[in-house]
């Protein structure tokens, strides 16, 4: 039991004291949920194998969250204690184990992962590197299920600094100083946010932290709870003392059995250690935590949505005001915040709101995590700093586009934003940038498309997503939206006219003037901006009725040129069995039994088949 903040220091003291004294060499394996999909446990297991069986004892093996290295999971990294210097193998497989703990794989030829994925918090010299952590500062670097791991890694300072040398309205003073912007969406200061939940006269308040990431492509809040939980158990303590609340709810959706175990793992240790419950750290400071599991409905990352779904009611949104800083939880003051925001704070308590602010632009100070997916090279995590370019991210840590192919969108904001193309490549990421171009930092996913992808197709994707999320609960959700899709499915069946436009426009602007909550709000985002920037493409679905990219079946056509060679493999995987020739000869592919699938295109392998 830690009783005091003293008590706190030592400890940290006594820990590091001993690491130095008996480890010389870490090995740690990136267990998260795309590491533990890939092998990595297996990769784990046969490390400790070796080290058991050599009986090195001086070789430390830590079993951590995602270091964000998706694209070559599993991933394991080697580091020298005494010097820092370290090495991050990728796609590691479990017979390289001897070579791990040898750290002798370079010679074998194992690849080795450029560290501008990985930085360590941020400091002054690493204000040039592509990327830099605060929010994933010890995501891949501790063992999310020890305690002791993160009170090392100046875990719970921060917690114990303002309970006992700040008052709660310090507390809150240094948060709206240092600028930290909501990091689930729209921005909103998260130091205004708290200071209204703090003015409210009402004994009862509560802290409310919003797990249900439901963007497609978006893993960034799932990676901070499986690898740094108590960072967000911390940061929930320290907003409790700043409104003058005792009680915090952690919304998560049922579908992160990861981040759920290690949730309650965290909270068990910090339970045990005084740092949840009574008189935390001799303060008299009484916070507690529980967890609340979503279904996985999009809709319930809107903040009273959120809140009724908690309460045990439909997760559907209600007009604001009143906000739930004013009545929210049980209609008490309530803040809600995601898991990127409250992971900021305890770094920010720690190091200042000057230190914070140095970081990032004037107007979005500090970082922000992205989640890389769709079509570039390297898939994976990343934090970096508010004004980072687009191309800092997509070439520079990314690696360009798979293929070698050219880029030609990439959608931020999930389903609420927008695609933004490549002239706007050097744009600078900050909330009101991305806002001026139509689109939204969001909760930080981010989708690269190329030359194959089609923006009708794609707006038409993430409509169908939000048709499908929608609450139903307002008309101009609930039908615009059905409308508008239909819309979008007339110009990619090749039925559409110039009229359809201008009605996507009206209906588009409709639905964002009238929606009742955020989600409804922006999701005509991608039709407008696809619209705004690919209108040529719209435009040669509706009077060339082609697809520019190939992609809209029904206007497609599959032909075999001069090229074939009559190998028969096209007619032999043809799922309707409508190409007709025989062996040696020119095949033809009949057009009314065509169903445009593309089987005999994928399968052809002398490039003999043409999409018309």
């Amino acid at each position: 039991m830690i009783k005091t903040y003293t008590d706190l220091t030592k400890l940290k003291s006594t820990l590091n004291q001993k690491q130095t004294d008996e480890v010389k060499s870490k090995i740690y394996v990136s267990l998260g949920t795309c590491g533990r999909v890939a092998g990595g446990t297996d990769v784990y297991n046969a490390i400790k194998d070796v080290l058991d069986e050599t009986n090195q004892t001086s070789v430390q093996l830590v079993e951590t969250g995602c270091m964000g290295l998706c694209h070559s999971e599993p991933s394991v990294e080697v580091v020298d204690v005494a010097t820092g210097a370290s090495t991050i193998y990728g796609n590691v497989k479990p017979e390289q184990a001897e070579g791990l703990v040898r750290h002798q794989l370079t010679a074998a030829g194992v690849e080795t992962i450029d560290r501008n994925w990985y930085y360590p918090e941020y400091e002054e010299n690493t204000n040039n590197a592509p990327g830099a952590r605060i929010v994933l500062k010890n995501c891949g670097r501790i063992n999310p299920e020890n305690i002791n791991d993160y009170i090392m890694s100046d875990g719970y300072v921060a917690l114990g600094k303002a309970l006992t040398e700040m008052t709660s309205q310090e507390v809150i003073d240094v948060i709206k100083e240092s600028g930290l912007r909501g990091r689930g969406g729209g921005g909103f200061p998260t130091g205004v946010k708290w200071s209204f939940a703090a003015a409210q006269d009402k004994a009862e308040k509560f802290v409310i932290c919003n797990a249900d990431e439901g963007d497609p492509g978006a893993f960034m809040d799932r990676a901070v709870l499986e690898g740094d939980p108590h960072a967000v158990l911390e940061s929930m303590a320290i907003a409790g003392y700043a409104i003058g609340a005792q009680k915090g709810v952690i919304y998560i959706r049922a579908e992160y059995p990861l981040a759920i175990k290690r949730l309650k793992i965290a909270m068990d240790q910090a339970r045990e250690n005084g740092l949840l419950g009574k008189n935390i750290l001799g303060s008299g400071f009484d916070f507690d935590l529980e967890l609340k599991y979503g279904a996985g409905a999009f809709v319930c990352g809107e903040e009273t949505a959120l809140i009724h779904s908690i309460e045990g009611k439909r997760g559907e949104p209600t007009y604001k005001p009143p906000f739930p800083a004013v009545e929210g939880l049980w209609k008490k003051p309530t803040i809600v915040n995601n898991v990127e925001t409250y992971a900021n704070v305890a770094a920010i308590i720690r190091k200042g709101a000057q230190w914070f602010k140095s970081i990032g632009t004037e107007g979005s100070p500090g970082t922000k995590v992205f989640a890389l997916a769709g079509k570039i090279n390297k898939v994976g995590l990343t934090e970096v700093p508010m004004g980072s370019t687009l191309r800092d991210i997509i070439f520079g840590i990314g690696e360009g586009i798979i293929g070698g192919k050219e880029f030609k969108a990439v959608q931020t904001g999930g389903p609420s934003g927008g695609a933004l193309t490549a002239d706007k490549i050097d744009t600078q990421i900050d909330y009101e940038s991305l806002k001026a171009l139509g689109s939204m930092m969001g909760s930080g996913g981010m989708i690269v498309m190329d030359e194959d992808d089609c923006m009708v197709d794609i707006a038409k994707f993430f409509l169908d997503f939000t048709l499908d999320e929608s609450c139903g609960k307002c008309t101009p959700c609930r039908i615009g939206n059905k409308r508008l899709h239909e819309l979008l499915s007339k110009i990619t069946n090749g039925e559409g006219t110039r009229q359809t436009i201008q009605d996507l426009k009206d209906l588009s602007y409709v639905i964002k003037d009238t929606a009742l909550c955020g989600l409804g709000q922006t999701s005509p985002n991608p039709v407008l901006s696809t619209l705004a920037t690919f209108e040529d493409e719209y435009l040669a679905h509706i009077i060339d009725q082609k697809c520019p990219a190939g992609v809209c079946s029904n206007l497609l056509s599959f032909q075999i040129n001069d090229k074939c060679i009559g190998c028969t493999l096209c007619a032999r995987n043809c799922p309707v069995h409508c190409i007709d020739g025989k062996r040696k000869e020119l095949h033809t592919i009949n057009q009314s039994e065509c169903i445009k699938c593309g089987v005999c295109y994928d399968a052809c392998n002398f490039h003999a088949i043409d999409k018309v």
